[in-house]
């Protein structure tokens, strides 16, 4: 009787479940990312590294991670979203024990890049794993739901990896992965079903589109991450533009005359997927201009210590893993097109609020200004991935969620590398304007909102 009750319980519950397994990965993957950036001077300190060797636990990390979202968003089409999915959760536990094991910075940055590399699996494959598993007028709040895991994981992982770091060492917080991480395995193991992809197993892989984007990519974020370092004007970084707008351009040329290309460019043909791409992108350029520009201005410029400037930041995410759900559910009854452009006008309702900050800002304008920021977030995102999702065919979910992984990727690093240039330049100029560079650079990710809203204003509704 007892059997029979919990093979009911699971047969009722099972989508839930595997949403269960798949919002791990997406927690784990968001908070290991956060968590390592909270540590970085501990692991500097650690290794007696410089700050130029240290960084690149995180830049190694975004640029593999980035340039392999559509590489195995392919595979997982062909192959199958759950085995691409769990070995994706093999290789990051693997790489996270290893990380912990580290006798040596460089060390430490190999295995981050093998990290990346699972995250990469993982992250290409589970938007698919939960549109096939979750029936259409579900599908926004199983994706909503999913986004609220990766939004804990970025609030937790400050704190959670300091107390860690203060109480077990800098090791422990890669440790952390591997029980968490098993849990999610075994979950994906026994709960998500094996893809049947027919046909599709007999596809050929397009591994000259695939090492041409991969590298072409790296070349265009590695740029625009590291520009501000090199200078934006010199060889490296001028050289680099230019070696990735060849080699992209190259790639789209390359997928125009292959038989079964990597990316499917007849998707972007779909006016739902194209502009839910562009907003996407826009609005990951918005939400890392805050994520950029806050800490300046909380800690240099107001004189607040870590502790209370990371406070204070915990209200953005913590209201867009609030809204997310929700708005992802409201979506699955109205449609997307509306959710989604209110999103972006409150987004840029929050960053027109954020470009008044002043030397004497009250803190809860300051609460404020982000509280409307992450609400706006929240409703956009869950409403836009769904539409995204929807928009590709079911033979194309993982190179569709590769393009959605791919689009946040660039989003932050192109977010992060304008608010930076912002940032730099007006402070060059003027000596001492701080609160002047970052009033500049909330107007400019402001109109970033504002397009977005109109791009998924103008689109149909999802």
């Amino acid at each position: 009787m007892a059997m029979e009750e919990s093979s009911a319980f699971l047969q009722k519950n099972h989508k839930y479940l595997i949403l269960v397994s798949v919002g791990l990965s997406s927690f784990m993957a968001a908070l290991d990312g956060s968590v390592v950036n909270t540590v970085l001077p501990v692991i500097r300190q650690y290794f007696n590294s410089d700050v130029a060797t240290i960084e690149w636990t995180v830049v190694i990390y975004l640029l593999v991670l980035s340039s392999l979202l559509l590489s195995f968003g392919r595979l997982g089409d062909m192959l199958g979203h759950k085995r691409i999915f769990i070995a994706g959760f093999g290789v990051f536990v693997i790489s996270s024990m290893l990380c912990g094991l580290s006798v040596s910075a460089w060390m430490l940055v190999t295995m981050r890049a093998i990290q990346a590399f699972g995250a990469a699996m993982m992250a290409a494959n589970s938007p698919a794993i939960l549109t096939k598993n979750f029936p259409p007028n579900q599908r926004g709040q199983a994706l909503g739901l999913g986004a609220t895991m990766t939004y804990l994981g970025l609030v937790t992982g400050p704190s959670l990896g300091g107390m860690l770091a203060q109480h077990f060492g800098w090791r422990s917080i890669f440790y952390i992965n591997v029980p968490v991480s098993l849990i999610g395995i075994l979950f994906g193991i026994q709960l998500i079903p094996k893809d049947h992809n027919g046909e599709q197993n007999k596809e050929p892989f397009d591994l000259p589109g695939a090492l041409l984007f991969s590298v072409g990519l790296i070349a265009l974020l590695f740029s625009l991450n590291q520009g501000h370092a090199y200078g934006w004007g010199s060889g490296i970084i001028l050289g680099g533009l230019i070696l990735s707008g060849l080699l992209l351009a190259g790639f789209i040329a390359v997928e125009r005359r292959t038989a079964k290309p990597m990316l499917d460019l007849s998707l972007f043909n779909n006016r739902i997927f194209s502009l839910s791409s562009i907003s996407a992108v826009l609005n990951y350029i918005s939400l890392y201009s805050i994520t950029f520009l806050m800490p300046f201005y909380l800690i240099q410029g107001r004189g607040l210590n870590p502790a209370q400037a990371g406070l204070l930041l915990t209200a953005q995410p913590l209201l867009m893993a609030i809204t997310a759900p929700l708005s992802g559910s409201l979506s699955d009854k109205i449609g997307t097109r509306l959710p989604a452009t209110l999103g972006m006008a409150i987004l840029a309702i929050g960053l027109f609020l954020l470009s008044r900050l002043t030397p004497v800002t009250p803190l809860w304008y300051i609460l404020l200004s982000l509280a409307t920021a992450g609400t706006g977030i929240g409703i956009f995102i869950s409403p836009n991935n769904s539409a995204l999702m929807g928009a590709a065919p079911r033979n194309r979910q993982g190179i569709a969620a590769g393009v959605l992984a791919t689009a946040r990727s660039v989003g932050m690093v192109l977010g992060v590398g304008i608010a930076g240039a912002i940032l730099t330049t007006v402070m060059a100029v003027s000596g001492d304007g701080l609160f002047q560079a970052i009033r500049l650079g909330y107007l400019a990710a402001m109109l970033f909102a504002i397009l977005g809203g109109f791009a998924s204003a103008v689109r149909k509704n999802g």
